[in-house]
């Protein structure tokens, strides 16, 4: 008989699981938020946006109402028929008595309304004009017959007109922003006797819009019967082109609702038709119009933790079969990173983790293989390096010296040649050593003042020495032959084409981790850019200068770090200091120890 299923395969779990929890929660949430949302936000945002457009409506009009309650005072006034229907008067001071009545019936209208810029009647004929403001003087360069309030009150035939808002220019210096209603007036004989006009400062709309929020981002405009915009709170965006409105689905709807279809950005559009021609339209983002928020709120919080309640069931039962294994390859894993190669993962049952575990075994053993066979190449590498430079250098040191015998030997001194020989077998004994890499700071001592005694004898009245070495650092380990190369690089290059005599110096300094060689002349110095190449892994260099040193400053780096070598420090004329940087942690038990 087979066995009964099992979810074996790591992927079967992982899907299984994932699907599982996916699929319900998606399922409850959202076939719960489609029906109290859609609800919600259809019935009760629809309500309040409404109801908000209707008060805005209502207070508007009450301010046009005043207005056109204006424009019938002054079609029914007499004075003002008599004044604008008179072809000519008896005398001058009747016209000015008839005049000055209708300006101070103008300006009452004024006194009573503070939102109104100015209230105005233009004749039709003869030129005449009054104004309720007399301190306004009426532009010259602008026609009044041109105006589209003026054209639009002709063409109306006594019925009030309601302007967009717009910049009002009729008066000298003044340029006022206004709403204006405009009428024609007709006398009892039926003849067109003039135009009342009244504007409307539009200040008193926007104070009344502005403040006005339908949700975090919704708005109210309004618009006449033409399309144009008498308010927007995005003017400028709307003139300029980088919002629009859907104005003319406004148009067409008197008073009513309609959804654009912008995806996330929808928009409600709730119309009111103020009965003048502008229709006000109150502008709703339909993700912001949950009107019962607390509810919704609420009954997402309820769905929500039981989905996740359900949710942690179902995948904690199943994580624990698809993560054991997991976890105990991630332990593993972690001991290879401390370094601990000598360990075997066991092969679980699981599929997938089983041939994650296999692979993982034969990795660890493999990198195990390569990571000895790197540490043996490697050292095998840094000693042939190393003596590849120890024999570059000492053919170098013992061509100079064995020139230095024969000279002195072809002078018949030959008690200096014995000393000098004996002064280049202990140089050579305490330079080839037993083999070893490392060796006390005090063998590199015995080496150069060795070395300083042969060239002393070659250069007797030309070179002087001092070797000032701090005691107690003579048991500290460095590699063999670094002084040699230095000091002979400032004998050769600096003191030996100087004039008159010259003297090294080769002194010692500690800092809390390295020790410093320094080694001074005051010979002839080299220039800046000889000082820049003189460590560069250059071919050639002029007279050769500098085999020996960059021997030096490789070993010196190959053994220690790269934050180890040589420095130098030079000016022409001024002497050269040279300084060997080497840690100062590894050491040998001082003498007598």
């Amino acid at each position: 008989m087979k066995p009964p299923f099992k979810l074996r395969s790591f992927q079967t779990n992982i899907v299984f699981a994932f699907a599982l929890v996916i699929l319900m929660t998606i399922l409850i949430m959202g076939v719960t938020s489609y029906y109290v949302s859609r609800e919600s936000v259809q019935s009760n945002t629809q309500t309040y946006t409404t109801e908000l457009v209707k008060q805005v409506n209502k207070n508007i009009r009450s301010y046009i109402n005043g207005m056109m309650y204006m424009s019938d005072l002054a079609a029914g006034n007499r004075t003002i028929q008599e004044y604008f229907s008179a072809t000519s008067f008896k005398s001058l001071e009747e016209e000015k008595k008839l005049k000055e009545s209708i300006v101070d019936f103008l300006g009452s209208m004024l006194v009573s309304r503070t939102d109104i810029a100015s209230v105005n009647i233009f004749a039709t004929s003869g030129g005449r004009f009054v104004t309720g403001r007399a301190e306004l003087e009426r532009n010259p360069y602008i026609d009044i017959e041109e105006m589209s309030w003026y054209k639009d009150a002709l063409a109306a035939h006594g019925e009030n007109v309601i302007s967009s808002s717009h910049v009002q220019p009729i008066f000298k210096g003044s340029y006022p922003w206004v709403v204006s209603l405009s009428r024609e007036l007709i006398g009892r004989d039926g003849r067109s006797l003039g135009v009342f006009l009244v504007d409307l400062n539009f200040s008193v709309m926007n104070d009344i819009l502005k403040d006005i929020k339908l949700g975090k981002r919704g708005y109210l405009f309004i618009v006449d019967q033409n399309g144009k915009l008498v308010y927007h709170p995005q003017q400028q965006l709307i003139y300029s082109k980088l919002k629009t409105e859907m104005i003319d689905r406004v148009l067409v709807t008197q008073s009513g609702t309609f959804t654009s279809d912008e995806g996330k950005d929808s928009r409600m559009y709730t119309v009111e038709d103020a009965g003048f021609g502008w229709r006000i339209v109150g502008v709703s983002y339909v993700n912001e119009l949950a009107a019962n928020q607390n509810n919704l709120r609420l009954s997402f919080i309820f769905l929500g933790l039981v989905c996740i309640v359900i949710a942690i069931l179902i995948s904690f039962y199943l994580s624990q079969r698809v993560s054991r294994p997991i976890r105990q390859l991630e332990s593993h894993m972690k001991e290879v990173e401390r370094g601990n190669f000598d360990l075997h993962v066991p092969v679980p049952k699981t599929i997938e983790i089983g041939r994650l575990a296999r692979a993982f075994n034969i990795m660890v053993g493999r990198i195990k293989e390569l990571m000895n066979q790197t540490i043996s190449d490697q050292e095998q590498k840094r000693k042939s390096e190393l003596s590849a430079l120890q024999a570059q250098i000492n053919p170098h040191f013992l061509y100079n010296t064995l020139d230095s015998i024969i000279w002195m030997a072809e002078s018949n001194r030959s008690q200096e040649v014995i000393l000098m020989t004996s002064a280049l077998a202990k140089l050579f004994r305490a330079s080839i050593g037993k083999g070893e890499e490392l060796v006390p700071i005090r063998n590199e001592i015995e080496h150069i003042t060795n070395y300083l005694k042969i060239q002393k004898m070659r250069y007797s009245n030309k070179l002087d020495y001092r070797i000032d070495i701090d005691g107690s650092i003579e048991h500290i380990l460095t590699i063999k032959v670094i002084l040699q190369p230095i000091v002979e690089n400032a004998i050769y290059h600096g003191i030996k084409k100087k004039r008159g005599a010259g003297s090294v110096v080769v002194k010692s300094q500690m800092t809390d981790t390295d020790i410093l060689l320094i080694v001074e002349d005051n010979g002839c110095g080299m220039d800046e850019e000889t000082v820049r190449t003189l460590l560069l892994p250059i071919a050639k260099r002029p007279e050769g200068r500098g085999v020996g040193v960059r021997n030096v400053h490789e070993r010196l780096q190959l053994y220690f770090g790269p934050q180890y070598g040589l420095s130098y420090a030079s000016s022409p004329g001024e002497g050269t200091t040279a300084t060997i940087r080497f840690p100062k942690k590894t050491a040998v038990p001082p003498v007598g120890e």
